[in-house]
């Protein structure tokens, strides 16, 4: 006679564990792979679980600057943690916090005044908003119109998608959103009709028009050029009408040059910056404004105040890994990190210019973008992107296409060889298409 066994119940492997218990964002749960457990990062490179590696292409969502695990900035949390991890942020201050606006504001644009911390780049959109409506409610001139551009993103909090394209990302909350009056994205060929609308939108009773300067990222990689926008800025301006640069994933060398308003001549007025600005260590956001909109909420009356405010407000944590990767940025050695990251990107260019499969290829400093062309539209739901994504996976290179749009947006730490094997890949993928 057998005795009865009991069943062995196996240990659930990570995946396993994450599929239980968590929500992945921009995921469809049913029928999304179980994601990849990544336990370790060493500068471009990502170490998972089975030891496979993967190049980080897309600088994990378009933060990491210096790769992953630097050093630098490891030491730099380290300490301030043993010194003071958080303390509030009304009627307090601490020193990485007022050392951070300093060193920013020498950086920024001339006319940027005054820094205030939040916590990520919709936040920042979102305060940017708010100081824009209120500075028109405080002066007793109130204006509530705001112009965008067509297929801009801007942020997933409601304010940051109202002021985004409206698409099927913001459908099921569109009767949720403010009104919004929309330009066409400027590229070439829509130049003359964006002026011509701008004529038209641009009137005394816009508060603010907001754009993503030169690159719109999750609108597919879309690039326009510095002087259509310095033209729409004066437009605006001679209404009034204040200027919103989110530069949230332009910001911190990703163009070529720290900011992608340094390609202009005009100025925005308010600046909104996150991703990049702690070097992708930490989460932390900020909008800049000018001196004049700062002193439209100075008032004995305590109404005129901004009445806007986050729990982690200036983290001193994240405020002390953004002052190490401030000093990181500007380091002559990652100075010419860019540059060669964007040679290199233009050589690729033309090494896949007359590929059959390859259109509309773009780039601006680092930031290097072309459709697979596979016969269909160019659109976020293109079915090419899961092929796409997987064919270079499975070869050791993380690319999370926009749709049929493939781009790169490498840590400044990437070498020529290993952009060499990703351009490899590339065109394998193109090759199988």
């Amino acid at each position: 006679m057998s005795l009865p066994t009991t069943p062995v119940s196996l240990p659930e492997s990570l995946p396993e564990r994450d599929h239980t218990v968590v929500w992945h964002p921009f995921t469809q749960m049913q029928t999304a792979p179980l994601p990849i457990p990544i336990v370790r990062g060493d500068g471009s490179v990502l170490h998972a679980a089975d030891g496979t590696t993967y190049l980080d292409m897309i600088s994990s969502w378009w933060v990491n600057l210096h790769g992953h695990a630097h050093p630098a900035i490891a030491r730099r949390l380290a300490e301030q943690a043993h010194t003071l991890e958080h303390v509030i942020f009304a009627g307090f201050t601490h020193q990485p916090a007022v050392e951070l606006a300093e060193r920013l504001l020498t950086i920024l644009p001339d006319n940027q005044a005054k820094v205030f911390y939040s916590d990520n780049g919709s936040t920042a959109v979102e305060v940017a908003l708010k100081m824009a409506f209120q500075y028109w409610y405080n002066r007793n001139q109130p204006r509530r119109k705001v112009i965008a551009l067509t297929d801009a993103y801007h942020g997933d909090t409601f304010g940051a998608m109202a002021v985004g394209g409206r698409s099927a990302f913001s459908a099921p909350f569109a009767p949720f959103l403010f009104d919004v009056d929309y330009l066409p994205t400027p590229v070439a060929g829509q130049k003359e009709e964006t002026l011509a609308l701008a004529r038209q939108l641009f009137t005394s009773d816009v508060a603010a028009f907001i754009v993503e300067p030169l690159v719109q990222g999750s609108g597919g990689m879309i690039m326009y050029e510095p002087a259509i926008l310095d033209e729409l800025f004066r437009l605006a301006r001679e209404q009034g009408i204040l200027l919103i640069a989110d530069e949230v994933m332009t910001g911190f060398g990703r163009t070529g040059k720290l900011f992608a308003s340094h390609y202009l001549t005009e100025k925005a007025d308010l600046m909104c910056l996150s991703k990049g600005l702690t070097g992708g260590t930490m989460a932390l956001g900020v909008t800049t404004c000018t001196q004049a909109i700062y002193d439209a909420f100075l008032s004995d009356d305590r109404m005129k105040t901004l009445f806007h405010g986050h729990s982690f407000t200036a983290n001193p944590l994240a405020c002390s890994v953004a002052l190490a990767s401030m000093d990181l940025l500007l380091a002559d050695e990652t100075q010419q990190a860019i540059q060669r990251i964007s040679a290199n990107h233009s050589r690729f260019a033309e090494t896949i210019a007359g590929h059959p499969r390859v259109s509309s290829i773009r780039q601006r400093g680092t930031l290097l973008a072309f459709d697979l062309n596979v016969g269909e539209q160019t659109s976020y739901f293109n079915h090419i992107r899961d092929h796409a994504y997987q064919f270079l996976l499975d070869r050791g290179v993380l690319m999370r296409p926009l749709g049929n749009v493939l781009y790169l947006m490498p840590p400044y730490c990437t070498t020529d060889e290993q952009l060499a094997y990703v351009h490899e890949q590339i065109i394998a993928l193109l090759d199988s298409l």
